[in-house]
């Protein structure tokens, strides 16, 4: 079954400091969060060949989606990483709080939480040029560094302040584009759609056209060309390792694609789609949840098939 969306309210970091500080009370701002309804296909990820979907378990495919191996995770998965440069990487975010972390493909695990505060991890991404280097998103809090794979963390970054508001990250990806600080970006899915920071973590700023970091310091903001539908909920997103430039986005109104690095959008699938993944060394391999199935389409989206695993 496909993710639905829901509306929770819960305190954040400043709504807490605020009452040990008596400092007065803090609104707390309804937001969308994610959750499988049977939490079977709560995320999605490449290892190598190998496409991931996880929720309760994490089901495995090598074979195309022909057939599914269960493996056994210390909780539900919000999310999930993997990295090109390190098969059997990877790292799932979950709904109880904490990451849990494999480095054989989801066979065995180890808790990855020293130094994360309680809440559930909605997002998680592993930087494009080290695989030591993982980030995730605390519901309710702020954006959380590991540079050590995952052993210790420490917070990087606020949540995205959208319509006056900050927002839960509802998918994370770290893309590898000249535009970046050291060549580094990191995208965030939200409830109210596309942002994105580079990874000196100095603003969260709209996708735009033409030297993003020369725009940040001047100030001048092009607007992008044809960006996803503005205001709706990117649920997942998914960057090319092979080819950077290329991102895939799963909103409730389909799958889209860029090549450009998220500037102009078109849409691959109408369907409501929850999560996509892209083959590491091929940019046309793309698996995603589509209409509550677990579908393959090896054009860039143009033409899907559905798996053995619905």
């Amino acid at each position: 079954m496909m993710k639905t969306i829901e509306m929770i309210t819960e305190p954040n970091r400043r709504t807490v400091l605020a009452g040990m500080l008596g400092l007065g009370t803090i609104a707390v701002v309804p937001r969308f969060a994610l959750a499988a309804s049977d939490g079977e296909t709560g995320a999605m990820a490449f290892d190598g060949d190998t496409v991931l979907v996880g929720g309760r378990t994490l089901r495995a495919s090598a074979d195309g989606g022909a057939s599914w191996a269960r493996r056994e995770v210390p909780g539900q998965v919000l999310a999930l990483a993997t990295h090109r440069n390190r098969p059997g990487l990877v790292v799932a975010g979950l709904s109880t709080g904490g990451v849990a972390i494999s480095g054989d493909g989801g066979a065995t695990w180890r808790n990855g939480k020293a130094g994360l505060p309680a809440g559930g991890v909605t997002a998680i991404a592993i930087g494009s040029r080290d695989p030591d280097l993982i980030y995730a998103a605390i519901r309710g809090d702020g954006l959380y560094k590991s540079e050590d794979a995952g052993d210790t963390w420490a917070l990087a970054m606020d949540r995205p302040w959208l319509d006056e508001a900050e927002r839960d990250p509802l998918t994370l990806v770290s893309v590898d584009l000249e535009t970046g600080m050291g060549g580094i970006w990191i995208y965030a899915g939200t409830e109210l759609g596309l942002t994105r920071v580079p990874d000196c973590f100095c603003r969260w700023q709209d996708v735009q056209s033409g030297n993003a970091m020369d725009a940040l310091v001047s100030g001048d903001v092009q607007p992008p060309e044809n960006p996803l539908p503005e205001g709706r909920p990117v649920l997942s997103l998914a960057s090319s390792p092979s080819v950077p430039d290329r991102l895939y986005a799963a909103l409730p109104s389909g799958i889209w694609t860029s090549a450009d690095g998220g500037v102009v959008w078109r849409q691959a699938a109408q369907e409501a789609a929850s999560a996509i993944a892209v083959h590491p060394d091929d940019e046309t391999y793309i698996a995603a949840i589509i209409g509550g199935e677990v579908k393959l389409s090896h054009d860039g989206g143009a033409t899907w098939t559905a798996t053995a695993a619905g």
